[in-house]
């Protein structure tokens, strides 16, 4: 009774370590976000178990049925398309249930693309924070854009090519056009590409080339900011102005400029609480 966290390569087979094919081939059972992607790798590898689907649409049914197996003594593999799974996927949800239900859970380390992409990117690596997949919405990508302007370490988001050119405009706009940035495509592929720069020289660069493949997006965090009381309730009230909820709002502001959130919460009612009307 053991869910195993198998890391998978991200591009290139030679990655694959002989403890993840070892623990591949003595599961009773490999849960794959798409099975028939994965049948590619485990046929390379002569892995022949029984696979079942797991990913973002069938999370909740899926994962019901695989904490029913492992409680009932099977041993479970979790792989994702590449990488390690439980990074952007689905798979934190089935190690959450896992965990509670007293279900032993294995990591078996492998590639991970954030990492890859950060450590090529030339930029600070030893404090660092990954944000996943930015907003698609313009409006609400801007706002998360808003939130990270006072964050410090080198950032790493994950990017889809036909979003690349928008993302990063948008990050002109919110963080002026010599931000630092690298683009890693293709990781451990064939065509790898680390294109490096200011954020204004990537935009001219796949405006003129459209970007393919798989994206990792490495900035330079942003400067000191500098605090004072006027500055942060205006970035509370334009918040709260754009339709955010005084708790998001309160701890996004709250986390930027190192304020108490209960602090910033209050002054989040005040400011939805409406004007007294005039005698």
């Amino acid at each position: 009774m053991t869910l195993y966290l198998v890391g998978t390569p991200i591009g290139n087979l030679g990655d694959m370590t002989f403890r993840a094919v070892e623990t591949l081939k003595a599961v009773d059972l490999i849960a794959a976000e798409d099975t028939r992607e994965s049948r590619k790798l485990l046929n390379h590898f002569g892995i022949d178990k029984p696979t079942t689907a797991y990913h973002e649409h069938n999370r909740r049914e899926a994962g019901a049925r695989l904490i029913a197996r492992l409680l009932g003594g099977e041993s479970i593999a979790l792989i994702t398309d590449a990488g390690m799974p439980g990074i952007s996927d689905p798979g934190e949800d089935l190690v959450k249930e896992a965990i509670a239900a007293g279900i032993p859970v294995v990591p078996i380390p492998g590639p991970t693309a954030l990492v890859t992409a950060l450590v090529a990117s030339g930029l600070p690596a030893g404090r660092f924070a990954f944000e996943g997949f930015l907003p698609r919405e313009p409006k609400l990508r801007r706002r998360k854009l808003r939130e990270l302007a006072g964050e410090p370490r080198t950032m790493v988001f994950y990017e889809a090519p036909h979003r690349l050119d928008d993302t990063l405009a948008d990050m002109i706009g919110v963080w002026g056009e010599d931000r630092q940035a690298t683009v890693g495509r293709e990781l451990t592929k064939q065509f790898e590409e680390h294109r490096r720069g200011t954020l204004a020289e990537l935009v001219a660069h796949f405006t003129a080339t459209a970007p393919r493949g798989e994206i990792v997006l490495t900035v330079a965090g942003g400067p000191p900011v500098e605090v004072e009381l006027g500055d942060w309730r205006a970035q509370l009230g334009a918040a709260l102005a754009e339709g955010q909820k005084a708790t998001d709002a309160a701890k996004a502001i709250a986390k930027t400029h190192g304020l108490s959130r209960q602090d910033v919460y209050k002054a989040a009612q005040e400011l939805a609480r409406p004007a007294p009307k005039d005698p």
